[in-house]
């Protein structure tokens, strides 16, 4: 990656936690068709372009790599409370408190899905592959940013902290990428598939994410139309961006 791909996967992310502070809240159905958006793009650039280009790449055993990352996210959620995929949960009863191991949970998930963004999967197809999987983690952390905001500051933080730790989200992204890159240009020993492998605990991760977000349905039936025809906006623009 340029570094102002670094700069503009960070800058989305927090500005768009920033507009929840700018509004006053959260757009209820803006969060809920976003997410939907987003799921659907994961879900086809997943199926469509990286699952066929890392199992050309990667090999048979790639597959179990998909399976690990696809329960890591299971055993993610446990932690974050399943906010990336916009469950917020707001502790009302009793005093409010830091959600430590929401955030801990979150990082580690925004860590590694940025990982794959730097690495050899990526040196060995053309440009276009990055761009379509960093369009994909952009769209996913928007509303997650969003709903990421609105637990900050429901736990009583204040601005300023709330403002500073969805800095360090923003920042999970781009340091999963960094930290590919370090090891790549660094003097150690590592597996040829090893970024194979990380990509493919990621598409476990898109996989989970996306068909959770899918298969949430909601009683408001008017609601479920408009979520279907986001859901197929987003799988047929990530359709043509190949």
């Amino acid at each position: 990656m340029h570094w102002f791909e670094y700069l503009l996967l960070f800058t989305v992310i927090f500005l768009s936690g920033w507009s929840f502070l700018l509004l006053g809240k959260s757009n209820e159905m803006f969060l809920k068709l976003s997410l939907a958006f987003s799921g659907a793009f994961l879900f086809t650039i997943s199926i469509i372009h990286l699952i066929p280009s890392l199992f050309e790449q990667g090999g048979s055993k790639a597959g179990y790599f998909i399976l690990a990352g696809f329960f890591l996210q299971i055993i993610i959620e446990f932690f974050s409370e399943g906010i990336e995929h916009g469950h917020t949960h707001h502790h009302s009863s009793g005093e409010k408190t830091f959600p430590v191991t929401m955030m801990a949970g979150l990082s580690l998930h925004s860590f590694l899905e940025g990982m794959p963004l730097e690495g050899n999967f990526n040196q060995s197809h053309d440009h276009s592959h990055s761009h379509v999987l960093l369009t994909g983690i952009i769209l996913h952390h928007i509303p997650v940013a969003l709903a990421l905001m609105s637990m900050l500051y429901a736990s009583g933080l204040g601005k300023i902290k709330s403002l500073l730790w969805l800095a360090v989200f923003a920042l999970m992204a781009p340091l999963g990428a960094l930290a590919s890159r370090l090891l790549m240009n660094a003097d150690v020993e590592i597996t040829p598939h090893f970024f194979d492998y990380t990509i493919a605990v990621v598409i476990g991760i898109f996989l989970h994410i996306s068909t959770t977000i899918l298969f949430e349905s909601n009683k408001d039936h008017r609601f479920n139309l408009f979520k279907l025809m986001t859901v197929l906006a987003g799988g047929f623009i990530a359709l043509l961006l190949f």
